[in-house]
């Protein structure tokens, strides 16, 4: 997944990168949400890690601001505001969960892949995707008992496509799940990761749509 990450605490902020970019995950990380509207405005993203108490603002009317735009992406709300009359404001301006600081980070990546499982509709973390196994929340592959491993941008594309088994993924919105690696994205690095995966997987688990982009494949 793409995630924004608004928080201004420098510490917190970096330990929550770097715990959801070892997910597997991209994300971009800002400080104020006059950055976090440029950043919606260039980018889809799956995913916002929002905190409340911001230097320009409150994160709840920023997150009504995006409700009442139509923008239904998913919030998990990241604050120190632990009253239960906090918490009830938030989901009811639009959240999706609420993590009260400090917390582990353990719990916020699997409290992400709940959030995640239930818009893709499928709350269940094991998928059956032809022959395989998939375990949403460990990040496994089984096939026939043998474990498939991916590396994090392998499996980073592969959530794409299990995100949306019936969708065409053109090249650019499979470039945005590794945007934030940390380096930039080379021109054939899609094609390059989809073949180590069509090696792993099976070559007929994701199929070439000529002029269009890619898309999860009927394999048995």
């Amino acid at each position: 997944m793409r995630i924004l990450l608004i928080e201004d605490d420098s510490i917190l902020g970096a330990a929550v990168r770097d715990q959801i970019a070892a997910d597997g995950h991209s994300i971009d990380w800002v400080a104020r949400l006059d950055a976090a509207r440029a950043h919606l405005r260039s980018a889809a993203y799956d995913l916002m890690l929002l905190d409340l108490m911001l230097p320009d603002g409150h994160g709840v009317a920023f997150l009504r601001e995006l409700r009442g735009s139509g923008n239904a992406t998913p919030v998990i709300i990241l604050t120190a505001l632990d009253r239960l009359s906090d918490r009830i404001e938030g989901l009811n301006a639009g959240a999706d969960d609420y993590l009260v600081k400090p917390f582990d980070l353990a719990e916020l990546s699997a409290r992400v892949n709940a959030v995640a499982r239930r818009y893709a509709g499928n709350p269940n973390p094991l998928m059956q995707v032809g022959d395989l196994t998939v375990d949403m929340a460990t990040r496994s592959i089984d096939r026939a008992g043998t474990r498939i491993d991916l590396t994090a941008r392998e499996w980073a594309l592969f959530e794409a496509f299990l995100q949306r088994p019936t969708q065409v993924l053109s090249k650019a919105q499979l470039e945005d799940r590794l945007y934030a690696f940390g380096e930039e994205v080379e021109s054939n690095t899609i094609e390059v990761h989809v073949s180590r995966l069509r090696k792993k997987l099976g070559h007929d688990r994701i199929e070439t749509v000529r002029g269009l982009g890619y898309r999860l494949g009927r394999a048995p």
